[in-house]
């Protein structure tokens, strides 16, 4: 991802703060969330493929996933990193 734009130009779509490339401990976590079927999108939808890649907002509550190397910055597409409980274990 950082290969292809430098990551001061993405912000997020709701706040326009900046955005970080997620670390792999809270992709991990999410995803064992997304196999529980406990992960849903801004817009309701249930996640069921596997995170590979994300995201996050300056202040660590929204996540954009991050497909076949596209950033997907669509509000409706955010997760918000909390809505599980096994977030907060």
């Amino acid at each position: 991802m950082q290969d292809y734009l430098p990551l001061e130009f993405l912000v997020c779509p709701q706040n326009h703060t900046r955005l970080r490339l997620a670390e792999s401990a809270l992709i991990e976590r999410l995803n064992g969330a997304v196999a529980a079927g406990e992960v849903s999108s801004a817009a309701g939808r249930r996640i069921e493929k596997t995170i590979e890649e994300g995201l996050v907002r300056e202040d660590g509550r929204l996540l954009y996933p991050i497909v076949d190397e596209i950033p997907i910055l669509l509000a409706d597409e955010a997760i918000a990193v909390d809505q599980p409980e096994c977030f907060k274990k």
